[in-house]
């Protein structure tokens, strides 16, 4: 009991160290970013912050999951309506609209992920998992069975979203509609060319 009560506190710890640096960059810029203001806006010993995170690295690792996982979490949110099942430019406007929608509205995904470099800095496994609900997205509507490697082909989709996003994101200081028309155009080509095959 007491090494459960021992994680909870480590993990309420490591949320609020997370909560603070996200404060810091939406408030400034990643920059202004570092263990010892983290440690300052947390209420936190620096010992204890530098216990959970050693690096701002690590920190920004951490961030960047978590902006990912809301992101997936938009897309239980919004429901793919029936009528637009079946058809690949409304399926894969709806797959843009959810990625758009989520970092439209924040700030600390756009600074840290967008704005960041051209290929967002995401590690492999939130590709794959942003691969995989693109993948689930589509298959629900329409038939990849003549995709050869459809989890390859999704997550290069998400890949081009994420780099037409921060391209946009950088030419005009803040995501905005030109993004999500670009990111739809591209993919749907994309899309195309493997169904078509």
């Amino acid at each position: 009991m007491e090494t459960l009560a021992k994680q909870d506190r480590s993990k309420e710890r490591i949320n609020k160290i997370i909560d603070a640096a996200i404060n810091i960059v939406e408030d400034g810029e990643i920059d202004d970013l570092t263990l010892a203001k983290v440690a300052e806006k947390s209420g936190l010993k620096r010992t204890s912050t530098y216990k959970f995170i050693p690096t701002v690295d690590f920190l920004k690792k951490l961030i960047i999951s978590k902006c990912i996982n809301e992101c997936l979490e938009n897309f239980s949110k919004n429901i793919l309506s029936d009528s637009d099942k079946g058809d690949l430019i409304k399926v894969t406007n709806y797959i843009i609209y959810n990625i758009y929608e989520y970092f439209f509205y924040s700030s600390i995904a756009q600074k840290l992920i967008l704005s960041n470099t051209i290929n967002p800095p995401l590690d492999s496994d939130s590709i794959h998992q942003l691969g995989n609900v693109i993948q689930e997205t589509y298959e629900e509507s329409i038939s990849l069975d003549n995709v050869f490697n459809k989890e390859g082909v999704c997550r290069v989709v998400a890949q081009i979203i994420l780099s037409i996003f921060s391209l946009n994101t950088k030419e005009s200081g803040k995501l905005n509609d030109i993004g999500k028309i670009e990111a739809s155009r591209a993919v749907v080509a994309y899309m195309t060319s493997w169904i078509k095959r």
